[in-house]
């Protein structure tokens, strides 16, 4: 149960549509702070906000549909917010999904989009909303990074050197900013429920629609937990990666920047 009251307070949440955005914007309206969310789906963030809403009638919520990429957008969302609330107190970034490839079959094309995806999902709001974090009491930047920034896989190579470089930034920027205040952390993610794994399990029925021995989705992902050596052999759940983002992003981890929390479920082979 949160024991932290953040009435009168606003969190931005990037990719708050599904997943890790989605479960952690829940967390900032449980707690009763005003909540703005993006995405660039308008089906899926029409969704969300009326999912919001219909758990939180009360609470003071913005949808905006925005790609992080695009500083026109993600400049246009943030001055939504400044008329909606007049104030950010935490921002949280919420980078996208991970690219499956090796050195051989990356092309240069990929490689920039995967660069551009992973830098720019954190420079362009941080960027944007830095104004009105700066005038906030106790503002925070919380970024969603993964495990492969210290523990890279062959056969993700463009992200893992993407994440690489975004651990890096997060600290840069835990030392730029404190002087003015402003914490910056991130966590370190490994197999997380999602969208992309839900895909690929429905992949899996397909491919063995006739057999009767299918595994439930419990089954499925638990043993490809243990395949890859998960020592709580399953998937986490994005609640979980969210309560870790909730801590970063309030006064619960007031003396904690330049960090990362390691929500892995034990995944890590380093010490």
């Amino acid at each position: 149960m949160i024991q932290i009251d953040l009435t009168g307070q606003v969190a931005v949440v990037t990719g708050g549509s599904s997943g890790i955005g989605f479960a952690t914007a829940r967390l900032f309206l449980q707690a009763g702070a005003a909540v703005a969310i993006c995405g660039r789906d308008s089906e899926r963030l029409d969704a969300a906000q009326a999912s919001l809403a219909t758990e939180f009638p009360q609470a003071q919520l913005l949808a905006a549909r925005c790609d992080v990429l695009d500083a026109e957008q993600v400049g246009g969302f943030a001055a939504q917010v400044m008329q909606r609330f007049g104030r950010v107190d935490m921002l949280v970034n919420n980078a996208g999904q991970g690219r499956v490839s090796t050195f051989a079959d990356t092309s240069d094309e990929a490689w920039r989009d995967e660069l551009e995806l992973k830098y720019f999902s954190i420079i362009r709001p941080t960027r944007a909303f830095l104004p009105m974090l700066k005038d906030a009491p106790s503002p925070a930047i919380v970024c969603v990074n993964s495990l492969l920034a210290l523990q890279p896989e062959p056969h993700m190579v463009a992200t893992s050197s993407a994440r690489a470089g975004v651990l890096s930034l997060v600290k840069s920027l835990a030392t730029e900013l404190a002087p003015q205040r402003i914490r910056v952390n991130s966590i370190l993610i490994g197999i997380v429920e999602s969208g992309q794994w839900k895909r690929r399990y429905q992949n899996y029925l397909n491919e063995n629609a006739a057999s009767p021995e299918r595994q439930s989705w419990e089954q499925w992902s638990g043993e490809l937990a243990r395949k890859k050596n998960v020592p709580l052999a399953r998937f986490g759940l994005p609640e979980e990666a969210a309560q870790a983002l909730f801590y970063l992003a309030t006064t619960l981890s007031s003396y904690t920047t330049g960090s990362h929390i390691d929500v892995s479920g034990g995944f890590a082979r380093h010490v």
